[in-house]
Formats: C-alpha cells, sequence, structure tokens
C-alpha cells in the first residue's frame, strides 16, 4: 500500500513565511531555507513552496530562494507561484524543485498543463485548486483566492487530471487557516472520482484532523502551515500517532 505524505507548506511573501486565516490576516512565520531544513530533518514526506504574492505582482517566483531551500533538504519539494510557462519551470528545476505547481496560469491557459507534462512528465506537474463554496457550489477562485471564476472544482479537477497533470493539491478557502479540519466529505468526492492523488490542504488544527482526511476523505496526502510553522504539532508525533491508528506512513 503507498505511504501516505504529510507535507509542510511554505507560504512566501516577500521573502518571508507567512500564514494567515481563510488566505487573508497574514503574519510571519520564520525564515523559509531554516523552517524547509528543520522539517526535513524532522521527517516530513515532502515541502510545498508557494510565492503567494507572485501571481498578484505579476512577477516570478524567487529562484534564487529555491536554490538555497533546496541545498538544505533531502527530500521531494514543490514550487509555485507566478509559474505561466516552460520556461519558467525550466528555471525552478534546475534551481533544484523536484516539482512544479501551477494554479491561476493553468485555468487561464489550459493548455500550459499539456505542454508542461509533454517537457517534464506528469510526475512534475501539480495543479493546484483553491475553491470556496458559493450558494452550495465549489468554486474555483484565482490569484491567491482573490479572484472568483464560473468554474466548478470537480469539473475542473477532472480537465486536469485529463490533460496529465501528476496529482491535484485541492485547498478549501472555506476551511484555511481555521483549524476545525480539512474538507472530508469534498476530498473523498474528489479521489472517487479521479485517478490520481490528491493532497488536501486546509484546515490542520489537531492530529486527528490529518488522520480524518486520510480515512474519511482518502487523502493522498496532507498539507499544513501553521501547526507545523508554530510547533503546534511535531511531526514524529504526528506519523506515530498515524501509524498506530493504522495508516500507513512513513517513519
Amino acid at each position: 500500500m503507498l505511504k501516505k505524505r504529510i507535507i509542510p507548506c511554505l507560504d512566501i511573501k516577500d521573502g518571508r513565511t507567512v500564514k494567515g486565516v481563510n488566505f487573508v490576516d497574514l503574519r510571519d512565520a520564520g525564515d523559509p531555507v531554516e523552517l524547509a531544513e528543520i522539517y526535513s530533518r524532522e521527517g516530513a514526506d515532502e515541502l510545498v513552496f508557494l510565492d503567494i504574492s507572485a501571481t498578484e505582482q505579476k512577477r516570478k517566483t524567487l529562484a534564487e530562494l529555491v536554490y538555497h531551500v533546496a541545498e538544505k533538504v533531502n527530500i521531494p519539494f514543490t514550487v509555485g507561484g507566478g509559474i505561466s510557462s516552460v520556461e519558467d519551470v525550466d528555471i525552478l528545476l534546475k534551481n533544484g524543485a523536484d516539482k512544479v505547481s501551477i494554479n491561476s496560469s493553468a485555468v487561464k491557459n489550459p493548455q500550459l498543463i499539456n505542454d508542461l507534462v509533454a517537457k517534464f512528465g506528469s510526475q512534475c506537474i501539480v495543479v493546484a485548486i483553491d475553491a470556496k463554496q458559493i450558494d452550495g457550489r465549489w468554486i474555483v477562485h484565482l490569484v491567491g483566492g482573490k479572484v472568483p471564476t464560473e468554474i466548478e472544482l470537480f469539473s475542473w479537477a477532472k480537465e486536469v487530471e485529463e490533460r496529465g497533470a501528476g496529482e491535484i493539491l485541492f485547498t478549501s478557502m472555506d476551511h484555511d487557516g481555521t483549524k476545525n479540519g480539512f474538507a472530508n466529505d469534498t476530498l473523498a468526492r474528489l479521489s472517487s472520482a479521479l485517478n490520481i492523488p490528491i493532497i488536501a490542504s486546509g484546515g490542520a488544527g489537531n492530529m486527528q484532523h490529518f488522520e480524518d482526511a486520510f480515512k474519511e476523505g482518502k487523502a493522498d496526502a496532507a498539507l499544513a502551515a501553521s501547526v507545523f510553522h508554530f510547533k503546534e504539532i511535531p511531526i514524529k508525533d504526528l506519523k506515530e500517532k498515524l501509524r498506530a491508528n493504522g495508516i500507513p506512513v512513513r517513519l
């Protein structure tokens, strides 16, 4: 059985790690290079590095910072933010990223997914989807959650898979930063509809929430930020609890 993955997320703004609630009210959470090194040492399975203001500010992800993070870690490392071309991905991979995450650029130009998969392979391409419920429908949002679209989550996720993406990082904007648990019903629906891995994001507040994401949400990986950044949940303790409760994880 494939091991379930625990993934700390480094949301980067102006070179610092930040964390907010429902995508707003950001506060400083530390130096990304230092945090990445700690997580790699403490047993994280992967890292995700998202330059959250790159798209809004219409600039590229900080390739130099990616290089310094990659120097310090020995686990897979996914980078997103401001990526809109094959050339962007090439630069990030050359600077040490193992995978890239695209979001707004994929919605605006779905062919980009196909182009990146053709050039770099499915295993390298993660499509991030930020969505929130509006009138009972899960609606995709762009530009760090600031811009709603007319696109519905499940149809977009299916298209992303058909275009060759290797996995989906789904963030429930309604759950983000609330520490009330992941959107497990929605995760389970995504997981049953798709054949590629789903990373759960948004809502982690305690160890039970991770267990629920795997058992109820059928997620392949669970991503969190503040509970790790502010040392509320040690990764080693989390993994030991998950394994004790029958969830296959790598210790």
